[in-house]
């Protein structure tokens, strides 16, 4: 079928009004993973045309983004490293460094410092030189770009056999082609497609996660009202249901914890400002703003919040990447979940209301009383700088769209692979970045507070992300692959959202690309050892290994045990558990704890079929701890009836140092052994890590 697809696609070439509209990849989308994509197919002897919507090049890494979230850089490589290493190249140049002088700028980014001499390679940037680098791209490798093109969804994709043959624009433009790939942040070329996808947050039990769904209880950063030193009423009157419920706060039910919605995480727009004054644009009050929308703001200020300043990151030349910090922020939570799959024109009033909102927070600060004067003033010095995103009042061209339509594909990456729970087919890249879900919602507890939800942290180690991962179904198409938008669960994209990484798969996926039409084959029959070996040979990173103090001394790996192990990723939790690492020895990627509730509802039950019938000693594993609970109730059910175990984590496991014995009991083939913990009136927190089950006879 793609033999003759790419006939078609030939002779379709010659009939064409415009023959340069014809080529072996059209890539739709001119973001950081498009142009990285098409590098990558025409390096290895495609034609390729980037077509999209987009006016500039380069998505949200020239669009404000220029305090690079990277996680670990060592799984950097190819031309995702090799871009970080043209920004250093940028930076070498006397004439880059505009108002500020290299050697004074000492800037840091993830931890690390922001200028790596020793690798040639510059994490943190200005937009404008990320759009230098991308623009050098295009015209270093002769790629064509076709600029303000939008597809015309309804009608625009031409399928033949199930296959993509062409895509035409609402401009009426049509560009033909052997293969297809989707780099936008909102995957419409593959929506148009057919091909299966999901929008919002799944419940955790449809892929089995620990993490995904509704997260009401769970407190991080300091984006949450937890943080500011007083509860705050949401109502128009203070503690005055009847009065009315401020702007920016839904009075609807949240969900509970771990079920599934339609909703997505808060977008921004990742200012770029200056307090230089020979470069700076004074804030001003934007259309159609109204103070009344940041009541809420002033009540925070009111209530002595004061870590504004936290993510004015720092960026070469005065500059800063601003994120979004603190309960009432940049991030214009709820009013963003249409914006996926809302109409282009549905979409810009969505773009509009949130520089409004925005801008109008900016002005707020500027203007209104109950903004601590030393924060009303500091804000005073900082402003839009003249020389960025000149054609756009010098407001960033492209929102930060965390999340949007996610495919479901061949194979979808969730928490288990990034935790290493479960092993990853056919990885084509890594990331490595905290699995991070910024909020969702901000709605009214049951004690008449104020409150945000949906903001996740869980730290993973470096991870593989499958090539499954890039394309649909086989049923549904042969010829597309994407880059952004990957088949992946809500809360295993909190980490792969990440520039560096969408910049990988742009490269995995225009070198599977490159293969398949050499092939004349489905992207889904790509074979994996030849793809593997020249994304190799390009520099992909596609293995980490920890140093091996991190993988012998803290982590157990439960193949390597005697024995039936259960590890607490394989079994069944109820209740509020958390994730951690913290203290060591553990079985496999960690072990979970229950915040020191001692509520009772928090459960684990190891539960598994023994291979023969007989005697078992049954050991329980956790990390101990000061403090820890000394009476942890584990109840093991066996042939003999229900015994009841009291363990103490405050004392060092003796058996491996891992596990305790609960002692030896009767076990039957035909009935499952199970083991339960629960935090029924304990004294401490409560750890869980393993169960094992050792025969006897």
């Amino acid at each position: 079928m793609i033999k003759a697809l790419i006939l078609h696609a030939t002779a379709a070439s010659l009939l064409t009004a415009h023959a340069d509209q014809s080529y072996d990849l059209v890539v739709y989308g001119g973001t950081s993973a498009g142009v990285i994509s098409a590098v990558q197919a025409k390096k290895m002897g495609k034609s390729v045309a980037i077509v999209g919507p987009d006016k500039h090049l380069g998505g949200l890494t020239s669009g404000g983004l220029g305090w690079t979230d990277t996680g670990n850089k060592a799984v950097i490589g190819g031309l995702a490293r090799d871009f970080y290493h043209r920004i250093w190249k940028e930076y070498q140049k006397d004439e880059t460094w505009t108002v500020q002088k290299k050697s004074e700028y000492g800037g840091k980014g993830q931890g690390t410092p922001a200028i790596d001499g020793k690798n040639r390679t510059m994490w943190i940037f200005e937009p404008r030189i990320a759009e230098k680098v991308y623009e050098d791209y295009v015209r270093e490798f002769k790629i064509p770009v076709y600029r303000d093109e939008w597809l015309d969804r309804v009608h625009g994709v031409t399928k033949e056999g199930g296959n993509i043959v062409s895509i035409t624009m609402l401009s009426g433009k049509t560009y033909t082609g052997k293969m297809f790939i989707d780099a936008t942040y909102e995957g419409d070329l593959m929506a148009a497609a057919g091909i299966d996808y999901h929008v919002g947050r799944e419940g955790r039990e449809v892929y089995g996660e620990e993490w995904n769904g509704v997260q009401t209880t769970v407190l991080h950063h300091r984006h949450h009202f937890g943080a500011v030193p007083k509860p705050i009423s949401p109502y128009m009157i203070p503690g005055d249901p009847n009065s009315g419920v401020l702007p920016r706060i839904s009075a609807e039910h949240p969900g509970n914890r771990h079920e599934g919605d339609k909703k997505v995480q808060a977008y921004c727009y990742r200012m770029c400002l200056t307090n230089d004054p020979k470069n700076r644009i004074p804030f001003s009050e934007p259309e159609g703003y109204d103070p009344g929308q940041y009541e809420l703001l002033g009540r925070i200020y009111e209530a002595g919040w004061e870590e504004t300043y936290d993510k004015f990151d720092p960026i070469p030349n005065h500059k800063t990447d601003t994120n979004n910090h603190g309960p009432m922020s940049t991030d214009n939570i709820g009013f963003n979940y249409a914006y996926p799959e809302a109409s282009y024109k549905h979409r810009r009033e969505i773009l509009k209301e949130h520089q409004t909102y925005q801008k109008g927070w900016l002005w707020f600060h500027c203007t209104d009383p109950r903004v601590p004067k030393d924060i009303q003033e500091k804000f005073k010095t900082w402003g839009l700088p003249k020389d960025e995103f000149t054609d756009n009042g010098h407001w960033p061209h492209q929102i930060y769209v965390r999340e949007a339509r996610r495919m479901i594909g061949k194979f979808v990456m969730t928490e288990n692979q990034l935790l290493q729970r479960e092993e990853t087919p056919d990885a084509v890249g890594m990331g490595s970045y905290t699995i991070d879900s910024h909020n969702t919602q901000r709605y009214i507890t049951p004690e008449g507070y104020v409150q945000n939800e949906g903001d996740i942290g869980v730290k993973c180690p470096p991870y593989q992300i499958a090539y499954g991962s890039l394309v649909p179904k086989k049923e549904q198409c042969e010829n597309l692959l994407v880059t952004i938008c990957v088949s992946s669960s809500h809360i295993a994209f909190g980490s792969i959202r990440m520039e560096p990484v969408f910049m990988i798969l742009g490269q995995s996926a225009g070198t599977a690309a490159a293969i398949a039409i050499d092939d004349a084959s489905a992207v889904q029959d790509v074979p994996y050892d030849g793809l593997r070996a020249q994304l190799e040979k390009d520099g992909q990173v596609l293995d980490y290994s920890s140093p091996p103090r991190k993988t012998s001394s803290r982590r157990i790996d439960s193949k390597a045990l005697d024995g039936v192990v259960i590890d607490d990723a394989q079994a069944k939790a109820t209740g509020y558990w958390k994730w951690s690492t913290a203290n060591a020895p553990f079985i496999g990627s960690g072990y979970r704890h229950d915040d020191n509730k001692a509520d009772g509802m928090a459960t684990f039950t190891f539960q598994t079929t023994l291979p023969k019938s007989g005697t078992y000693e049954v050991q329980f594993g956790y990390t101990p701890d000061a403090n820890r609970a000394t009476n942890v109730p584990a109840t093991i059910e066996s042939t003999i009836g229900t015994t009841v175990v009291t363990v103490n984590e405050r004392k060092s496991p003796p058996i491996d140092s891992a596990f305790v014995s609960l002692g030896e009991y009767k076990f039957s083939e035909k009935a499952p052994a199970t083991v339960t913990i629960t935090n029924r009136q304990t004294d401490g927190y409560v750890v869980v890590d393993a169960v094992r089950f050792l025969a006897k006879d």
